[in-house]
Formats: structure tokens, C-alpha cells, sequence
């Protein structure tokens, strides 16, 4: 069948979406045709397209057509609203013509899953949601956008794009419990988890760019990925207080919305340090460089974002500090099988003490590592991707066989 993915970012845009998309999409086209509709790389791009109306080409297996939108970088709010309003007006029609058996939407930009669904309305033809983050949920729970009439009438048509879908698939339980309450059917909504491939190998603690980002603490603990909107940065950075004077360093690496105004509320912060992104061959080095790993999300944000990011640390072998409700997803993956510890997104007294707990007992620490990589074991990429394929393939073939949930 010909399966139509309908997400802004896909390669060279380094976005966790824009990869996701793309593991997704070739998994897809081993048994089918996959198209993607993306728009003109402009999420950190390691290379940048001139501007055409459409552009065609394939990437590994995959046909990927992108639509002439604005290419502004990201950090500025209303450029950024050009890139996915210009994505949406070319990319709808594009999609349309297509005329795919099944459409699948991804939520970049926020109303894809709105607009994935409109085309397939127009078509006659089924929708896969694949929720990544929950908007309009997001943007108000992250103090982007106020409550208001016109984020009602958003929600009002992200509820119905919902209904809609033959299935919708989320990330982790919490979402899925997000979803329910919106009254969606239990049956259409599956959590099918990123999950992760183990690493070749790790360096060792003496490799000159473990050291390097280490920056001489004896403790380190270390937050790898993009400081955005979902994380309880200000908890952090008042455990990081607590700890100054006790060899204990804060690490943050990557970028992200909110990466100056954390680096400009920690700028007399003498253990945090900040570095950029590393090569994706570093990722080994980063997660060697961390005693500690921290997965944030902030209170009220639980089941609205939900960071793929703990499956990589867990095949890394690294244990895990939840700075997260106990009832999110991370919180309890973590908890439950005995990787790490969970603290209070809001208590950076219960945040510095869960490091110092750690931090003076070795051993625990280390069985901890150890029971993350068996943790890791659930969550192979693989698997997860063989379960995304079937849900996909299950959905259209409802409709083919003359039953259509979404009706």
C-alpha cells in the first residue's frame, strides 16, 4: 500500500521527531511505498536546500518530497510560525494530490495532526496519529500560548482529529491516559515506545572527551538533549546550589528554546557548565561523561511530553534521576525497575539529596547501571518499530476490509 507520513521535519533536520519520523518511515518501506511530505530542512540542519517549489528525492527506500517552505532557524517564535504556516499551505494540497491509501501524522508542526487529518477526510482514507508531544496540551502547559478562545477551537479540532483516527499511537501509559480523557476509544489508543539500539561500545572514563565534559568534578551529574519548554530547569539549578561545595557538577549538553535563559539564571552557578550538541559518534562519550543521568519533565507536563531520551541512557548502561511526578511515564520506568531514583520536579531539596544519596554509595549506583541496560531490553528499536508497521498495516486494512473505526 502506499503510506503517506505527513511531518515538517525529516533528515537532515537533527530533530528527535525528524529521526523518529525517519526510522519510522524505513521501516515502513521494507513491504510498502512511503512518502514523506517534509518541509525544507531548518531544525539545525547539517546541509540546507535552495528554494523550490517541491523537491523530490530518495532516502533509503523512502520518497521524500519537500515543499518550498520558509527555512528560518528555530529560535525565533515567529519565524518559526512562518516555517509551519508555509509548510501547511504547500504541504496540504501536496498530500492531497498523493492520494496515499492510509495517511500517518506526526505533531510537527503542532496541527499536523489536525491537518493529516483533514486530508484524509478529503481522500475518503484512514489516519494514523502518532502523538509525540500533546498539543495544544504543550503549549499551554509550557507558558507558550495563554488559555483563550482560539486555543479552545484548537483543542476542539485536535479532539476531533483524534476521534477520527483509526489509531492513535503515544509514546507512553501517561499519554495514553491523556488521550482517554479526551474520550478517545481505549481500543485505537497504543503506546508503542521509541526504544533504542545498544551502543557498539563505551569509552573509557579516561577518554580525552569523557574528560572534557566531566569539566574536573568528581560527581557529574548530566542532562543530555534540548532544554525546552517541558523541563523543571529551575528545580535543577537550585539542587545544583544545595550541592556547590561538594564536588558535584550540573552538565548540561545540547540547545533548545530555553538553553540562554537556563545559561543566564546559572551564569554565577560555579558547578553547572553548558556545552553544545556533540557529533552523533560522541553520543557514546556523552553518556559515559554522566555518574548520573537526569530525565525532566515538569509537573503538569506529564503525559503531554514524554522524552525518549531515558531509553538510550538505559542502553547505555547509565542509572537514571527522574525529576518528574511519580505518575509519569519516566518516573515510574525508572522506579519500578530499579535503574534510579525519582524526585519531586518541584523540591530541589528532595533533587539534591537523591544525588547525594547516589553520589556517596558506589555500589548502588552500580547495580543500577546495570539494571538499566537489562531494562533496555524491553524497548529494542526494532521490536518497536515491527509493532508501529503493524498497528499501520492493521488500520488500513480495517478499512479495506469495509469497517473504519474512525466513522
Amino acid at each position: 500500500m502506499h503510506i503517506l507520513l505527513f511531518n515538517e521535519y525529516y533528515p537532515p533536520d537533527t530533530s528527535a521527531t525528524a529521526k523518529m519520523a525517519a526510522r519510522v518511515a524505513e521501516s515502513l518501506a521494507r513491504r510498502h511505498k512511503v512518502t514523506v511530505v517534509a518541509g525544507r530542512p531548518s531544525y539545525d540542519p547539517d546541509e540546507f536546500y535552495p528554494f523550490t517549489l517541491l523537491r523530490r528525492d530518495t532516502r533509503n527506500g523512502v520518497i521524500v518530497e519537500r515543499v518550498g517552505s520558509t527555512a528560518y532557524p528555530r529560535h525565533q517564535m515567529i519565524r518559526r510560525v512562518s516555517n509551519y504556516l508555509t509548510y501547511l499551505a504547500l504541504a496540504v494540497p501536496r498530500a492531497i494530490a498523493l492520494r496515499p491509501d492510509i495517511v500517518l501524522a506526526m505533531t510537527d508542526p503542532p496541527v499536523a495532526g489536525i491537518a493529516g487529518a483533514f486530508v484524509a477526510r478529503r481522500l475518503g482514507k484512514p489516519i494514523v496519529y502518532n502523538i509525540r508531544d500533546m498539543y495544544p496540551d504543550m503549549a499551554v502547559g509550557g507558558d507558550i500560548v495563554r488559555p483563550g478562545v482560539w486555543v479552545n477551537r484548537w483543542e476542539k479540532m485536535h479532539r476531533r482529529a483524534l476521534k477520527q483516527a483509526a489509531r492513535v499511537i503515544v509514546l507512553g501509559d501517561d499519554m495514553r491516559d491523556r488521550i482517554l480523557a479526551k474520550g478517545v476509544a481505549p481500543e485505537r489508543v497504543i503506546v508503542v515506545r521509541d526504544g533504542t539500539s545498544f551502543p557498539a561500545s563505551m569509552p573509557e572514563r579516561t577518554d580525552p572527551v569523557v574528560q572534557e565534559l566531566r569539566c574536573g568534578f568528581q560527581f557529574v551529574v548530566l542532562h543530555a538533549g534540548n532544554l525546552g519548554f517541558y523541563g523543571a530547569w529551575s528545580t535543577l539549578l537550585k539542587a545544583a546550589e544545595i550541592l556547590r561545595d561538594e564536588n558535584t557538577g550540573l552538565v548540561f549538553i545540547g540547545g533548545g528554546a530555553n538553553r540562554a535563559a537556563v545559561g543566564a539564571s546559572a551564569a554565577n552557578s560555579a558547578n553547572v557548565r553548558f556545552f553544545p550538541f556533540r557529533p552523533v559518534e560522541q553520543v557514546p562519550h556523552v553518556m559515559m561523561a554522566g555518574d548520573l543521568h537526569i530525565v525532566t519533565v515538569r509537573r503538569g507536563l506529564e503525559g503531554v511530553v514524554v522524552p525518549s531520551k531515558l531509553y538510550s541512557i538505559l542502553a547505555a548502561g547509565r542509572p537514571v534521576l527522574a525529576v518528574a511526578a511519580a505518575s509519569s511515564d519516566a518516573a515510574r520506568i525508572v522506579v519500578e525497575s530499579g535503574c534510579g531514583l525519582a524526585a519531586d520536579p518541584d523540591d530541589p531539596i528532595a533533587v539534591a539529596s537523591a544525588i547525594r544519596e547516589l553520589r556517596n554509595n558506589p555500589s548502588r549506583l552500580a547495580e543500577m547501571g546495570r539494571q538499566a541496560q537489562e531494562t533496555a531490553k524491553k524497548y529494542a528499536t526494532v521490536n518497536e518499530l515491527e509493532r508501529f508497521a503493524e498497528i499501520v498495516e492493521e488500520a488500513a486494512g480495517e478499512r479495506n476490509g469495509g469497517r473504519h473505526l474512525g466513522s
